[in-house]
């Protein structure tokens, strides 16, 4: 699970050996890119000998206009050079880094999905989105801007160096003594920066999962008059984002000028010495302003080695980050070796698979992580094209008993088989492939209303017989008759989450993609609840007569929901507290019937 420990020091640049295979695959633009790189440095080197030449040629007194003209001709060239080498490189090098960083936001969403239920009940859905966007943001500066200042560092800094000491090595040695206090400052900038980052990524999480938290529940907020508190909650996240980058801000604006005044250093002393040298005829003018112009060309490498290290400290907490999520494991997945499945359910099927119910529930006792177990000793078996309802109080258990049917939580193994087959032995899109479920929450895409109840059809599937499946879905599920209601019909778009749908248009539109998927289970989680009591009949009806001959569970809080149902469960607290037919627990004097003589007195007093 991802954590918010700093990574240690010696352990945050071996997160980079995480991004090998794509600078392996994306090699020869890099190297291509160097080579321009280099390349382009070079012809920098060369721009001062064509200044000193030039000006030794104007301090010499007689000179030839054409002699000036050669010169400033090279220096075009070299420019010229210069320009299209720069073009090159930043195309392959910085083209590489966003292409690498495109394939992983690809691979850790792809990864995402991949993950179990459990996963996102501990992670907030900002988080996530932050390291997917702001921690591959500073990836891809690390491996684009961040290797540019490398290369200088080491290429112009050296080749510049090496010049200058040939050029005039008294000058030299006393220009360069403020270099080994930049070098220690560098260090120090690199131990302090990373963990400030961090910081800095951690506020900026937080911040994103207050927006998403907000807007996402936005009718909520604006219902009970609550924008006061969010924007309470949003200014102080936003300041602690504030204050984390103003920490880094202050670092960097402490180094950075530090570095530069210690760089102007440089300069003022060769311009005591150099001058010198030149008054005593050890050195031309056009050398001196040569060596000025070295000294100004090597302030950016040393200022490019205070980012390369800023870069590559913020490109190794970014990558760390993003590493927790893709080193996290599912916790659930298919077996190995996964049973093999039946070859068609939804008719003659093998003997023994036959035999089997569609759902075989054995001692099934369940716990979270909290103490305190969910269900106890759950003992059921579903037939095949069974109608079967599920009634308990809110936390009595109900849509754990469901999830642990589709694997969404992992249940002791042998206690829950499916057409014969333990879940756990199942490979899970095959069996999650076996149930449409609609969840109490009926989440809906922001897209029109044909795409979300189309939601889970094929592609592939002719456009008639698709759009077939759709008007029966939306028949049976009564929401035929709000489409004229909508300006543009099945293309209307409803908005995220489904805010501009009524709560029992919500419903029907997700029980609508339920149904057209036409699966061997249809489990509807208190899917009809927002619905009034004459659509309810009439979608019960119709769907009593579309799902003939496949399994059915339906679980609500409304007797009435359950009027078909061939066996009731009652839930009481983690257990089964009766179990029958509706006839049977109505004269039996329990829950169901205390419930069902209830929700009678409350129609009429309606």
């Amino acid at each position: 699970m991802p954590s918010s420990r700093t990574p240690k020091k010696e352990n945050s640049l071996r997160e980079y050996k995480a991004l090998l295979p794509y600078l392996s695959r994306y090699r020869w633009r890099y190297l291509g890119g160097l080579i321009f790189l280099v390349a382009v440095d070079a012809a920098q080197i060369i721009i001062p000998q064509l200044i000193r030449r030039a000006v030794d040629i104007i301090t010499e007194g007689s000179f030839a206009l054409r002699s000036l003209v050669f010169t400033a001709l090279w220096m075009i060239a070299v420019m010229a050079v210069i320009s299209l080498g720069r073009f090159f490189w930043s195309y392959f090098i910085y083209g590489s880094s966003q292409r690498i960083e495109a394939e992983m936001r690809e691979k850790l969403f792809d990864h995402l999905l991949t993950l179990s239920y459990d996963f996102y009940q501990k992670n907030k859905i900002g988080d996530l989105m932050a390291r997917s966007i702001h921690d591959l943001g500073a990836v891809r500066m690390s491996i684009g801007m961040g290797l540019v200042a490398l290369v200088d560092f080491a290429v112009m800094a050296s080749a510049i160096l090496i010049i200058i000491f040939i050029q005039d090595a008294r000058s030299a040695f006393f220009a360069v003594i403020p270099l080994p206090a930049i070098t220690v400052l560098i260090l120090l900038f690199g131990n302090t920066v990373g963990s400030r980052f961090l910081r800095a990524q951690e506020s900026y999480s937080r911040m994103s999962d207050t927006v998403q938290e907000t807007f996402a529940g936005i009718r909520v907020v604006k219902s009970f008059v609550k924008e006061w508190w969010f924007e309470k909650k949003f200014a102080h996240t936003n300041d602690d984002y504030r204050e984390a980058n103003m920490e880094l801000a202050k670092l960097e604006g402490f180094f950075f000028p530090l570095v530069s005044f210690l760089s102007g250093l440089i300069t003022v002393i060769l311009f005591l010495v150099g001058g010198r040298r030149v008054i005593e005829g050890s050195m031309t003018p056009g050398g001196l302003v040569a060596l000025f112009r070295y000294l100004q060309m090597l302030i950016w490498p040393l200022m490019g080695a205070g980012f390369m290290v800023n870069m590559i400290q913020r490109g190794a907490v970014g990558l760390h980050r993003v590493n927790e999520v893709l080193r996290t494991e599912p916790s659930i997945r298919s077996p190995e070796i996964p049973a093999a499945a039946p070859a068609r359910l939804s008719g003659t099927a093998a003997s023994a698979v036959s035999a089997a119910p569609a759902i075989e529930i054995r001692n099934l006792s369940f716990a979270y992580s909290q103490p305190g177990e969910v269900l106890k000793n759950i003992s059921l078996s579903v037939p095949r094209g069974a109608w079967v309802g599920v009634l308990g109080r809110t936390g009595s258990g109900k849509s754990t008993l469901i999830k642990s049917m589709t694997r969404m939580i992992d249940p002791p193994a042998g206690t829950v088989r499916v057409f014969g087959i333990d879940v756990r032995e199942w490979d899970l899109k095959q069996l999650r492939g076996l149930f449409a479920v609609t969840p109490q929450d009926s989440y809906l895409f922001s897209d029109s209303i044909k795409n979300n109840i189309a939601y889970g059809l094929e592609e592939a599937e002719e456009a008639a017989l698709r759009e077939a499946a759709l008007r029966e879905a939306a028949d049976i599920s009564a929401l035929e008759r709000d489409l004229e209601l909508f300006s543009g019909g099945w293309d209307t778009t409803i908005g995220e989450r489904g805010l501009t749908l009524s709560g029992g248009q919500k419903q029907r539109v997700a029980l609508s993609r339920a149904v057209a998927l036409k699966r061997e289970i249809l489990i509807l989680d208190d899917s009809l609840s927002a619905v009034d009591a004459d659509t309810e009949k009439r979608i019960l009806s119709r769907l009593l007569k579309e799902r003939a001959g496949k399994t059915t569970i339906i679980i609500s809080h409304r007797v009435s929901s359950l009027r078909h149902a061939g066996m009731v469960v009652v839930l009481e607290k983690g257990g089964i507290a009766e179990s029958g037919s509706p006839a049977e627990l109505a004269a039996a004097g329990g829950f169901y019937a205390r419930t069902a003589a209830l929700q009678q007195l409350e129609a009429r007093g309606g």
